[in-house]
Parts: C-alpha cells; structure tokens; sequence
C-alpha cells in the first residue's frame, strides 16, 4: 500500500528511527511484514542457525538495523514507482489490506482469549494468512489478476487449482517456509481453508487463523464459525465483542493511513475494479514525488560527499542548489562556535559583503527561526514587516523572497542554506518542502564530515604539541636526577684530588650516570634502539641506587638509607636503567619529604598477582607521610611544593614506567612514614598451574 510506504518513507527521515513505532506500522501491511521477516530470517543474518530465528517484526527491524530498513522502504518505493505501482492501476489492494489487518486483530485477540502464549506470532499469523494471493498476483498478474478480487472461499481455492495448478494457501505456505522460522506460521497459512472437523488436535495457531479470516468477513453467525469458536472455547457474547474491538481499529488505522475503505467491504466481485478514486491518485503522485526527490538528493549527496575540504564543499552545496531549485543566487551561513550566531561564508559573486553578514539569533525573523526551529522557512515581504538582516539579504541576492534550509545533522544545526527565488515561485517551494529538506540533510551530513575532519585534524596537532611539552617537562624532570648526582659526585672528585686520595670508584659512576642521560634522551625522543636491555638483577639495583646516594649531598646527615636485599638473585624483566630510574625517584622524593629517618629498600622476592608472577621491590620511610589530598593525584602531574627547580612529575613518571613494562605500584601512608610497593615481572617466570 503505497499509504504505508509514505508513512515508513517518513519515519525513516526522522534522525532517531524508533523500532517500536516502525514494527507497528510495518505490522499494518503484509507485504512489507513478509520483506522484513524473510530478509531477517535469511542465512546472511543467521548462517544457518535456526535457533536465533525469531517471529516477532520487532526483533526483526532489531536484527537488519536502521540502515537496511531504510534501503527497504526505499527500493520498495522505487519498485513501486517505475513498476508503476505494480498493478494497482487494475488492482484495488484496499479490501485485501482490510481483510488481511482485520485478521490480524482478530487472531491476536482470540490467541489472548485462548491464553495462547505467543499472541504476536498469532497477529503475524492472521496479517500473512493470505500472502499467497499477493505472490499469485505478482507472479501471474494477467492469469490472476481477475481472481484476485474474488472472495476467499472454496470456489477460489478450486479456480486456483484449476488455472495455476496450485492454491494461494499452499504458495503462501511455500513462501513462509523459505524464512526457515521456528514456528508453525506455515502451517496456519496452508490450512486455512480446512473445515472444523479436521481441526480437533491440531496445533492452536491453526484454529486462531482459520477463526480469524472466518470472522473478518462479518460472519459471525455462520455454523462453521460456531464450530471452529467451539474448539477454541471461545463464546458468543466474547466472539462479538473481539469481531466489534477489530473492526473499530481497522476503521481508525484506515483514518489515520488515508485509505478510503468505502467499496472495499465486501470484497469486490470479480469484474474489474472502477478507476483509482482523486485520493489514491494523489496518494501515488506523492508517492513518486518523495521517490524522485530521494533518488535526486541521494546523488546530490554522493557528489557533496567527494569534497574534502570545505571552500570546496560549499561551493559544491550552492552549484547544486541552484541547479535543483533555480534559486537566483545562494548563501550559506555558518553557526559560529558560541552557537548564537549566524556568519555569511564569503563564496559566489557576493565574496565580500557574505564575509561581512551575520544574524543573532536572538534576532528572531524567519532565518533565525529556522536555525533554531530545524525547519524549512520562506521569508517574504508578504505584508508583514521583514528585519534588517532579512532586508540586507534579499538585496544581496537580489530576489524576491528566501528559502532558507538549516544544515542539521544529529539534531546540531550547522547552518542555513538561503536561496534566492521570484514571487512567482513562492507556492511551488511550498510544495517541494520534503525535497528541500531531503537536500539539505545530505548537505549537513557531507558538511558535518569534513567540519570533523577538521576538528580531528586540530585535535591531533594539539595533543601532539601538548605531547611533546609534556615529554619535554620529562626529559628535564628525569636527566636532572643524573646530572645532579653528576655534579655531586664532581664535588667528591675535586675533593679527593685536592687530597691526593685515590678516584677509582667515582669514574664508573659518572660513566653510568652519563651513559644514562643519552638513554633518558633517546628514549622520549622515541629512537629505535638496536638492542634491547638485559633483565635487571634487583639486588644490584638496590645497592647501585643505595651507593648513589650515600656519598653525595643528597642525603643530608640525619637521614639513612638501608638496602635490604634477598639471598638469592632475582631478575625482573627490564633494563637496569629503567629499574634504576624508578628506584631513584621513589627514593629522591623519599629524602626530600624528611627531616630526619631511615629510608629502606626492600626486596621482597617473588609475589603471583592475578596468575602472573612478580617480584616486590618497597620503598620505605618513615617520614610524616601524605594528605588525602596529595593520595588521591599521586601520580597524576601536580603543581610542584617544592620550588624551582622541580617540575611535580617524579610519581606521574615513575607510573608511566611501571604500567609500561606490565608492572604495579601503590602507595601506603600515615603519619608514620610512607610505604611505596612496586611489583616488577619476573623474569621468563612461570606460574605452575595448580
């Protein structure tokens, strides 16, 4: 029905499609419930698993998306348009769709008098129970064209036979098999035609279908309907009462679709129906209408959707609408970033005065409006009195009156697409407001693409330079810790020489510490090392980091630092540099946060964490440990307390290059002292499996 094919056509041009409103319209036609549920059930969404093969339209939309819907409204509209609405210019589909929705209605609600528990299945059933007679129809239109109108009874399903060599039951029945549902739909379809007294045992659905099309024709008194009412265990007094409740709600989806049902009741003979009436014209010209404009915006689209930059693309958006709409001339205004204002994009003759135009919205008047409204607006010197802004523009363009067209995608609008038109023309835009918009959605969406394109460009420069100031800060952060034991132990040299003691053991720790800056710099400088470091021995660690403190400046003389080694060697799976690094840093800030104490290096040896096997390295003091304020961003960058010369990034570094190297750290403190517990991976451990 090419009513319900509007009404989809415009639910999908909605930004957010709601599957639960389109499974009720859907739901209303059984040609567009058949496509769906085929489509849905077909092995390109289930690869042979009939388990997940469902009946309900609902879990249907679910499964194929908004997307596929969508190209099914639209290829059956288009089918429907160049076929020349199939047949319908000889066929009157009016009283098939009523019989069909009225068994539908009557079959839900007999399977819920019947407590039958799938009452949708039963909906479904009483829709598609005569899907046949529409594939007879479109398979042999000529053959079946005129029995198509002829009531369904017997004498039909005898003519079928005769004609076809096959009934409409048992093409419907063929053709709901081919879904491969777990269901016994087919079944319902195939036997509706068979007399009560074969029904004793069969299957519910069965009896619900038979039932309902016995009652859509108003038949209520009839022995056969009696009959098969008895075997479902249905009453007189409830019969009427669900026959009155379906075809009220036929009358009032009829009203609401547009469809005149005046003729359609009882099925019309099977002499060739009258010429469509002035309203189903109408219905099908705008049927062909929205058709022609998706299938010209769609392609306006495709070739917006080619531009990657933006010059290019609004000089593409205004070609094109003058080329679709014969607008005189065309502007288009940007929504600046505060999203108040309205800015003229300096492209068309009108480069420089565009350049310079700008609406508020809070101007009010029609460009305003439709900015803020998401509407297609005309404005006009129609006698009500126009603004300035408004003024300004219809000069610049020089015309008559403007169409304006807000450029919205996921409900932002971006901008207004304003064209210029005649007087004349006015009421001919009016009538084209579903092209209009059509236009401009595909507009918004190939604008929207590359504003992000843009917007994501600026991101990554931005996090690149924010990046590299960041590493920066490391870098100082990190070859100061060096260079100052550099400078210490400096000292220690020009004080033993001025002794005349012996220097041996100093050099090789300025050799290391040096050799360290050049490795700090690589690496934050992201150069591929050649080779990869040997796992680091804790004990060494310790007592390397533990030596470097003990005879320079850095520990002042009320402070002690302990290692606290194992007896056996532990190897953890990373450089002695880097090892070194964290090390010294939990230390440093250790010293720096005390008066007076002892601060500890321990290893704990080996710990499993989670199946993964670690060894445990803690820094200890016993210091006045830290606020709750400083536990909470503790390894977060801070604003340093220290003072120059400190860049508050020790933690957040020393973080980094735990997780790096697949490691955990946590912080325990009080006013007793502060306890720092690294755990390191082990090194080419594994955990045996218990």
């Amino acid at each position: 029905m090419p009513q319900i094919l509007l009404k989809l056509i415009e639910q999908c041009q909605t930004d957010e499609v709601g599957m639960t409103a389109l499974a009720e319209l859907v739901a209303k036609d059984p040609g567009m419930a058949g496509k769906i549920l085929a489509i849905a059930n077909s092995s390109a969404y289930h690869r042979g698993n009939r388990d997940n093969r469902k009946t309900g339209l609902e879990h249907a939309l679910i499964t194929l998306g908004t997307e596929t819907i969508k190209t099914l409204v639209i290829s059956e509209s288009v089918l429907h348009v160049f076929n020349n609405f199939s047949h319908a210019s000889s066929t009157d589909l009016r009283a098939f769709w009523k019989h069909s929705l009225t068994s539908a209605l009557l079959a839900r609600s007999i399977a819920e008098s019947m407590r039958y528990p799938h009452a949708e299945e039963a909906y479904l059933a009483g829709l598609l129970h005569d899907v046949g007679r529409l594939a007879l129809l479109a398979t042999a239109p000529k053959e079946y064209g005129i029995n198509f109108h002829a009531p369904d009874d017997d004498a039909l399903c005898d003519v079928e036979e005769k004609t076809l060599r096959i009934t409409h039951q048992e093409a419907g029945a063929w053709l709901i098999e081919r879904w491969n549902l777990d269901s016994f739909l087919s079944d319902s379809v195939l036997y509706h035609h068979e007399s009560s007294a074969r029904l004793g045992n069969v299957h519910p659905l069965i009896k619900i279908v038979l039932l309902s099309h016995l009652l859509s024709d108003n038949d209520l008194q009839g022995p056969e309907v009696k009959e098969v009412a008895t075997l479902c265990g249905i009453d007189e007094a409830s019969l009427e009462k669900i026959a009155a409740n379906a075809f009220a709600q036929v009358q009032k989806s009829a009203q609401c679709l547009g469809i005149e049902l005046d003729g359609a009741n009882p099925l019309p003979s099977s002499t060739p129906c009258e010429a469509s009436s002035s309203q189903e014209i109408a219905t099908k010209t705008q049927l062909s209408d929205e058709v022609r404009n998706w299938v010209l915006a769609s392609e306006a689209g495709r070739s917006l959707s080619s531009q990657r930059e933006e010059p290019s693309l609004l000089e593409a958006i205004t070609r094109s609408a003058r080329i679709l709409f014969d607008f005189e001339d065309t502007a288009v205004l940007k929504m600046d970033s505060t999203g108040r204002l309205l800015v003229g994009v300096p492209i068309g003759e009108n480069r420089l005065r565009l350049g310079e135009f700008s609406v508020a919205l809070s101007s009010g008047g029609g460009i305003a409006e439709s900015a803020l409204q998401r509407r297609t607006a005309i404005v006009s010197d129609d006698g009500n009195p126009l603004g300035i802004t408004e003024e300004q523009l219809l000069r610049i363009l020089g015309s008559d009156a403007l169409v304006c067209l807000p450029l919205t995608s996921r409900g932002r609008c971006l901008g207004v697409l304003v064209g210029g038109i005649s007087a004349w023309q006015i009421e001919g835009f009016r009538k084209r407001e579903g092209f209009l918009r059509a236009f401009a959605e595909q507009a918004a969406i190939s604008l929207e693409t590359v504003l992000s394109r843009g917007e994501e460009t600026t991101r990554r420069i931005d996090a690149v330079a924010e990046r590299f100031r960041h590493a920066s800060r490391k870098i100082a952060h990190e070859v100061n810790n060096p260079l100052s034991i550099i400078k210490n132990y400096l000292g220690i040299l020009d004080s033993k020489l001025e002794r005349q003691e012996p220097i041996s053991g100093e050099i090789p720790i300025l050799n290391e510490e040096i050799d360290r800056v050049g490795t700090i710099i690589r690496e934050y400088a992201e150069i591929d090392l050649s080779t990869q470091d040997e796992p680091a021995e804790v004990n060494h660690v310790i007592h390397d980091v533990v030596r470097l403190f003990k005879d320079t400046k850095y520990l002042p003389d009320a402070v002690k630092i302990v290692a606290c080694p194992q007896e056996l060697p532990t190897e953890i799976d990373l450089g002695p540099d880097t090892a070194k690094q964290i090390l010294i840093n939990l230390v440093k800030n250790a010293i720096e946060a005390m008066r007076s104490g002892e601060v500890r290096i321990v290893n704990n040896g080996h710990v499993n964490r989670d199946g993964s096997l670690y060894v445990e390295v803690c820094v200890i003091d016993d210091g006045p440990g830290m606020s709750p304020a400083v536990l909470r961003n503790l390894f977060h960058p801070v604003e340093t307390t220290k003072g120059s010369g400190h860049q508050g990034l020790g933690l957040n570094i020393v973080h980094g290059l735990i997780e790096q190297n697949r490691g955990r750290i946590a912080c325990r403190s009080s006013n007793k002292g502060t306890r720092f517990e690294v755990l390191l991976p082990a090194r080419d451990a594994v955990v045996p499996v218990v």
